[in-house]
C-alpha cells in the first residue's frame, strides 16, 4: 500500500525528496501516490511541498520528422542533380511534405524553383532539425540552444510538458501507522473498555445535514395553479376535464364545425381505432344539430351538405377543451337557466409535427361566461380584467374567424422583453347555431376565450424550446431548482 510505504520510509528517513522517484523505487503508480500524499498532508501526518519540472517533448509531427527526416531534407533529396519538373516532384513528395519542404528549402537557399525545373543550389545538406529533435527525444533538451527551441516550437514540432509532484517530511501528527478515527462511541466499546485507546473524530456542529429529498412541482403545474387561483378569484367554477377521449359529435359537430372542415382531417386529429365509435349520443339534440348543419335555422342558412351520423360517432383524442364546454352548456340548458362562469385547464391532443414550439400534446386554458344580454363589450372587459391579473396590462384585439364564434378576436399583449406585440390567446362569442340547438334561451349569450399554458410558462421561466419544458426529455434538475415564478413579471 502506498500509504504504508510513505509512513514506513519517513520513520527512518528525514525526507522523501521526489515523489516521482519514490514511486518508481517502490513500484507504485505516481497518480495513486499523489492521492495518498494529499490525504496524509490534510491530516498533517506529513508536510508536503510542491515540485514542478518542465521538459520539452516531441509532438506527433516532431516524432515523424525525428524518424524519417525533416520535410526540407526529404524535399531536397527527392531532387536529382540534373533537376526535375514540378509535376514529377509533386508525385514523388507527399502533398503536405511538399508544401512545408519547398518553403523551408527555399528559405535555407538549398533549391531553386524555375518555371520548368526545380534544381539544387547546393550539393548536400545537413538535417539539423532531425538532429535537434533526436536530442530532445533522448532527454538532452537542456543542451539545445534557446533559439533552436523557439524555432522548433513555432513549427509545432515540440511542446512543453509540466510534471508535478511533492517532497515530503514528517508532519506534526506523524505516526508510523495512521489510526482511523472512530466516529461513534458504541456499546461494545464501553463493555470492552477499549474506547479509552481510540481516537475519536471531532464533531463539526456547524456542518449541514443531508438535504431532505421531497417532491417538486413542475413549472407547468406552478403556473397552472396561479391561473386556477385567478379564475376562482373571478368567480369561475372549474369544469371536469377527465375524459381525454371524446366523440366527434361533442368535439366538432355541436360547435357548428362542418364535417368537411380541414381540422377534422386525420392529419390534424388523432382518431381512435378501438373503440372507433360511440353509440351514446342524445338523439333529440343530435337531430337538431344535424338540421342546423344541413339547412340552418335560428337565422342561419346552415352549410347545405348531407350531414353523416357515422362521422359524428367517430372517437378521437380531444383537440380542445371547448368539447368540455359544449357538454357543460348542454347540461346547463336542460335545467331552468342560471348564469354561470366556467373554466378548465387540461391537456389536448393534435396531430402536430413536433418542433421547438409545437408538441402533439399540450395544455389549453379556457374561460366561459354564460349570461343574458352579454355583448362584445362584456367580452373585452372580462378579458382586460383577466389578463391584468396576469400582469399583462397592454392588451389589444384583432378580428379573426372561428367556426363556432362570431364575432371572434385574437388577443395580443405587448411583451416588454421582446419589444413587440405577441399573440396570447383567442376569443369570441358562441354562435346561435351552437347555443340554441342545446335549448338555451334566445336572450342568453356566451363569451369565451382560450390560451395555451406552455407559452406563458416558457416566457416566465426563460425557456425557448418546448421540449425542454414538457415531454420525456425534461431535465429533472430544472424542476428542482426553479422556484414558483410569479405572474405579472414581464
Amino acid at each position: 500500500m502506498a500509504e504504508e510505504a510513505v509512513l514506513e520510509y519517513l520513520q527512518t528517513h528525514e525526507e522523501i525528496v521526489d515523489s516521482g522517484e519514490f514511486a518508481d523505487s517502490k513500484g507504485l503508480e505516481h497518480s495513486d501516490l499523489l492521492s495518498v500524499i494529499k490525504s496524509l498532508n490534510g491530516f498533517r501526518l506529513v508536510d508536503a511541498e510542491d515540485i514542478k519540472r518542465e521538459k520539452w517533448i516531441l509532438t506527433e509531427e516532431g516524432q515523424a520528422y525525428a524518424s524519417s527526416g525533416s520535410p526540407e531534407v526529404q524535399f531536397f533529396l527527392a531532387i536529382p542533380p540534373e533537376g526535375i519538373s514540378r509535376e514529377e516532384l509533386q508525385r514523388r513528395v507527399d502533398g503536405s511534405l511538399y508544401k512545408i519542404g519547398s518553403s523551408q528549402a527555399m528559405k535555407n537557399k538549398w533549391v531553386e524553383l524555375g518555371k520548368l525545373l526545380v534544381s539544387r543550389k547546393v550539393e548536400s545538406v545537413e538535417d539539423r532539425v532531425r538532429e535537434l529533435l533526436i536530442k530532445i527525444k533522448e532527454g538532452e533538451g537542456k543542451d539545445v540552444d534557446l533559439k533552436d527551441i523557439d524555432a522548433l516550437k513555432k513549427r509545432k514540432l515540440i511542446a512543453l510538458q509540466t510534471w508535478k509532484g511533492y517532497s515530503l517530511r514528517k508532519g506534526p501528527n506523524y505516526a508510523p501507522k495512521r489510526m482511523k478515527a472512530a466516529t461513534d462511541l458504541t456499546r461494545e466499546q464501553l463493555q470492552k473498555g477499549n474506547w479509552q485507546e481510540l481516537e475519536f473524530k471531532e464533531y463539526n456542529f456547524n456542518a449541514l445535514g443531508q438535504p431532505t429529498e421531497g417532491g417538486h412541482l413542475h413549472p407547468l403545474l406552478k403556473v397552472r395553479q396561479q391561473f386556477r387561483e385567478i379564475f376562482l378569484e373571478m368567480g369561475f367554477e372549474e369544469m371536469p376535464t377527465n375524459n381525454f377521449v371524446e366523440s366527434s359529435f361533442w368535439n366538432f359537430d355541436v360547435l357548428f364545425q362542418p364535417q368537411q372542415h380541414p381540422a377534422r382531417d386525420s392529419h390534424d386529429t388523432f382518431f381512435l381505432k378501438v373503440p372507433a365509435s360511440t353509440q351514446r349520443l342524445p338523439e333529440d339534440y343530435l337531430e337538431r344539430v344535424k338540421k342546423v348543419h344541413e339547412s340552418g335555422g335560428y337565422g342561419s342558412k346552415g352549410y347545405g351538405y348531407d350531414w353523416k351520423r357515422e362521422e359524428a360517432e367517430k372517437n378521437l383524442l380531444r383537440t380542445h377543451t371547448t368539447a368540455v364546454s359544449s357538454r357543460m352548456l348542454y347540461t346547463l340548458a336542460q335545467k331552468p337557466f342560471t348564469p354561470k362562469r366556467y373554466f378548465s385547464i387540461d391537456r389536448v391532443f393534435r396531430n402536430e409535427a413536433v418542433d421547438r414550439t409545437h408538441l402533439a400534446e399540450f395544455h389549453q386554458i379556457e374561460g366561459v361566461v354564460c349570461d343574458r344580454g352579454l355583448t362584445l363589450g362584456d367580452l373585452i372587459g372580462v378579458l382586460n380584467d383577466f389578463f391584468s391579473r396576469l400582469g399583462m396590462t397592454k392588451i389589444k384585439f384583432k378580428p379573426a374567424y372561428n367556426p363556432y364564434t362570431e364575432p371572434s378576436m385574437e388577443i395580443f399583449s405587448y411583451h416588454e422583453g421582446f419589444k413587440k406585440w405577441v399573440e396570447v390567446g383567442n376569443s369570441g362569442m358562441f354562435r346561435p347555431e351552437m347555443l340554441l340547438p342545446m335549448g338555451l334561451p334566445e336572450d342568453v349569450t356566451v363569451i369565451a376565450w382560450g390560451l395555451s399554458l406552455e407559452r406563458p410558462t416558457m416566457i416566465l421561466y426563460g425557456i425557448d424550446n418546448i421540449r425542454d419544458l414538457f415531454g420525456p426529455k425534461v431535465d429533472l434538475n430544472l424542476i428542482k431548482r426553479n422556484p414558483i415564478s410569479r405572474l405579472g413579471v414581464q
